[in-house]
């Protein structure tokens, strides 16, 4: 059998590299072609994979699910993003969702060395010495932040009612609005079948086995382990970015990583206290089981 560590770690790798190999296609389609047909092809895959076998059946829960299909779409402004980032510094940003999630209302001593570890991240990761700072990208990445953010609160809302199934029907939302924005950005661009088949490898790398691997972990470890070793994912999506896109960094934005990093590690902390009641906590996804406390 494998690990479950393992399986979250490579779930990271894909998640990252997948990314990378999307932002690739930007010679082909614009960020919100690659970004529709992500979602669009993931929400068929997924929706057939992991039928829902809950349906929400009263208004407030419609409203949620709609909502949070929206804000799923939202995290993928991580796409329009790369246009203007690396990708090791626009995961890093991204992350700063669950970890607002993971630290809000709290005034403890660790939560406030949270706040200081991301906020000299926050300061590093700028590194003005490395060129124009590029304010655009910054502010997409940040929306794609709060929209994650957005994600584990209507995901918590969800648990209880709808379990997982909320995110197989929360998907097929979410390909309705990035492919909406993707059509009417690129037109029939987005349906020829070599664009087809990239956009399938990447929603496929990117997202289904992403989702599956963690999915199967969190049966067998506490959330707070997975939560650790998601925080990884900043770290990986730079490797991702100077291997694939042969994207680099400077000193102080490896720096900047290592804080943001770490501040996750102290959110979900060592035990974890908080967001871990066990492997069997309910969760309509595996990053809300593991960040959001």
């Amino acid at each position: 059998m494998i690990p479950a560590p393992f399986l979250v770690l490579t779930a990271t790798v894909c998640t990252q590299s997948g990314q990378a190999f999307g932002k690739h296609l930007f010679d082909r389609l614009d960020p919100l072609g690659v970004l529709g047909l992500r979602l669009g092809i993931a929400a068929v895959v997924v929706v057939v994979a992991f039928r829902p076998h809950r349906m929400p059946r009263t208004a407030s829960q419609i409203a949620t699910v709609v909502g949070l299909g929206v804000a799923i779409a939202g995290m993928n402004l991580i796409y329009p993003a790369l246009q203007y980032l690396p990708l090791g510094v626009a995961s890093t940003i991204q992350l700063l969702g669950p970890l607002t999630v993971a630290v809000a209302g709290s005034r403890s001593a660790r939560d406030l060395a949270v706040v200081a570890l991301v906020a000299c991240g926050l300061w590093l990761i700028r590194d003005p010495a490395s060129g124009q700072l590029p304010w655009l990208g910054f502010l997409l990445a940040g929306m794609s932040a709060a929209a994650m953010a957005s994600y584990l609160l209507l995901s918590r809302a969800l648990a209880a009612t709808l379990g997982h199934s909320a995110l197989a029907i929360a998907l097929p939302v979410a390909a309705c609005v990035g492919l909406s924005a993707g059509l009417a950005s690129n037109g029939v661009a987005v349906a020829q079948p070599r664009i087809l088949a990239l956009g399938a490898a990447v929603a496929i790398l990117s997202a289904v086995i992403p989702y599956s691997l963690e999915m199967a972990a969190l049966k067998h470890i506490p959330a707070g382990t997975a939560g650790i070793l998601l925080s990884l994912e900043p770290v990986v999506a730079a490797l991702a970015g100077l291997l694939v896109l042969g994207e680099t960094l400077s000193a102080p934005q490896w720096f900047a990583i290592t804080c943001i990093c770490a501040a996750t590690v102290v959110a979900v902390g060592w035990t974890g206290r908080g967001g871990d009641t066990g492997p069997d906590e309910p969760a309509t996804g595996p990053r809300g089981a593991a960040l959001d406390r």
